[in-house]
């Protein structure tokens, strides 16, 4: 398999041509600390999840390296993390999924239900992580054919302010006479303006066709031509009333698409549009990139990296654990625990696309496990999950760290927020401290739900502030321990309104 180029564009500097940039490798290329530091960069603490997850991601790396006679015998060590809600399983998810340059997928657990009943069956994650896959591998593609898509669309934007001259006739012909002999003779004015002109095609005259054509060109490169307006040809995407056509009862989730099914034997309508320039440039570039991307090839490959590099997280994995042996059929748990066994151990799913092997795809599952515990779930799908992490609570101090530490602080976000109106939103250390006391206080006496109670906190105390903000006499805001407590102190001490408002 190819390694795709995932090197990002360079910003060209005011100076001189953009600078050569090292390409960004694989989330699997890194060495494990690699990996571990950059989900440090947006996660607080949970240093045994991120070890089990950068070995896991770090081995399917190891795996291709190996010899081919036991490649296929090295299977992924399925990971299931067991936490409190709010500690970063999720988040772990998340940020594998923007780091990975692999296929990957998140799904709930709770959202499916066992094959015959109304609902999703769990095979719908496979053709789910493969259609993300054929997204990324063709988004892949059209980035490395963009220049060429560009260079063709802006020739169709110039035949359509220029429209080319008609063939001279054939020489048999007798020459016509009188003012229909002459062709028209496109000529643009300095505003862009392009008028015919009578005028025999001659070479003096197609020389001033091309000057004018040129005229044009650099025009378009300087943005002056954008407002203007152009008729263009397009598809139209689909006929009236074909998307509310619903599958049959009884296939829904399956790969029958009605819909998509009609599209393809119906003939493709065309109709024209007048449009500004830059939405025309935007529609015939994207016309020119699917003649351009060999859609063959981006299956193959993206089939080739599901099977090889995917992976799944399947999250609320907790929700679908219960007692077992109970009265009666349970379609949303047991069902589908057994439905989800074979997808984990190693079988075959046919997609729209053609059949993918799941038996080198990695699942990641995690839950909360309150009500239920890991070892409810039936033994064979407990042995498709060798690998059990568990997340601890989040203190105090945690709390303080998330708000300063990672890239993405929730303070941060507030700052940025509040810089778009042009204040200045600060937290003082001692209330940042504040925030993470009045947090850790509320969990201990309500749910526990971790660092969401951020959210709910801050949300809170900058409430007016941001209601406020764009009459707001004061553009430089500063929250030390003081002021947190003034405006918090009275929903925390009064029990009814913390618990409906915290």
């Amino acid at each position: 398999m190819a390694d795709p180029d995932r090197t990002p564009p360079a910003p060209a500097g005011p100076s001189g041509p953009a600078q050569e940039v090292d390409p960004i490798p694989w989330l699997e290329e890194l060495p494990p600390k690699k990996i571990v530091a950059e989900l440090d960069r947006y996660i607080v603490g949970q240093g045994a999840a991120k070890k089990a997850v950068a070995i896991a991601v770090r081995n399917r790396w190891r795996r291709a390296q190996a010899p081919e006679d036991i490649r296929d015998e090295i299977l992924p060590n399925n990971i299931i993390m067991i936490g409190p809600t709010g500690v970063g399983k999720t988040e772990i998810a998340r940020r594998l999924s923007r780091l990975a340059g692999a296929p990957f997928l998140k799904v709930e657990a709770s959202k499916f239900t066992e094959v015959g009943y109304v609902g999703r069956d769990v095979e719908s994650m496979i053709r789910e992580l493969v259609d993300a896959s054929i997204n990324m591998v063709r988004t892949e593609r059209e980035d490395e054919l963009f220049p060429v898509a560009e260079q063709r669309a802006e020739e169709r934007l110039l035949d359509l302010l220029l429209p080319p001259v008609d063939p001279p006739p054939a020489p048999a012909a007798p020459p016509p006479t009188g003012t229909d002999a002459a062709r028209p003779l496109f000529v643009v004015s300095s505003k862009g303006d392009v008028t015919p002109k009578n005028a025999p095609a001659t070479p003096e005259n197609e020389e001033r066709r091309r000057r004018t054509r040129e005229k044009l060109r650099q025009q378009l490169k300087e943005g002056t031509l954008e407002e203007r307006d152009v008729e263009i040809e397009v598809q139209q995407q689909n006929y009236p009333g074909l998307d509310l056509m619903q599958p049959p009862q009884g296939m829904e989730g399956t790969d029958v698409n009605i819909t998509e099914m009609l599209q393809d034997m119906l003939p493709k309508r065309k109709k024209r549009r007048v449009v500004h320039l830059h939405e025309a440039r935007r529609v015939l570039i994207d016309e020119e990139l699917k003649k351009l991307v060999d859609m063959d090839d981006v299956v193959n490959e993206a089939l080739d990296r599901v099977e090889n590099h995917g992976v799944i997280f399947i999250d609320e994995i907790d929700k679908i654990a219960g007692e077992r042996n109970t009265s009666g059929p349970d379609v949303s748990r047991e069902g589908v625990q057994r439905d989800l066994l074979p997808i984990v151990e190693g079988s075959t799913v046919q997609t729209r696309y053609g059949y993918v092997r799941t038996d080198h795809i990695l699942f990641i599952a995690a839950g909360a496990f309150h009500v239920s515990k890991p070892s409810d779930l039936i033994p064979e799908l407990q042995g498709r999950f060798p690998v059990r992490v568990e997340l601890t609570p989040l203190t105090e101090a945690d709390f303080i760290r998330i708000m300063t530490e990672p890239e993405n602080a929730l303070t941060k976000q507030y700052a940025a927020l509040c810089a778009v109106e042009g204040a200045t939103l600060e937290f003082t250390t001692d209330g940042v401290a504040e925030i993470a006391r009045i947090a850790a206080r509320v969990n201990e006496r309500m749910e526990n739900i971790g660092a969401r109670r951020l959210h709910t906190v801050l949300t809170t105390l900058l409430e007016e502030v941001l209601f406020e903000l764009p009459d707001y006499p004061i553009k430089k805001i500063v929250f030390d321990a003081k002021a947190v407590r003034a405006a918090l102190e009275k929903i925390v001490d009064d029990e009814d309104l913390r618990r409906y408002i915290l």
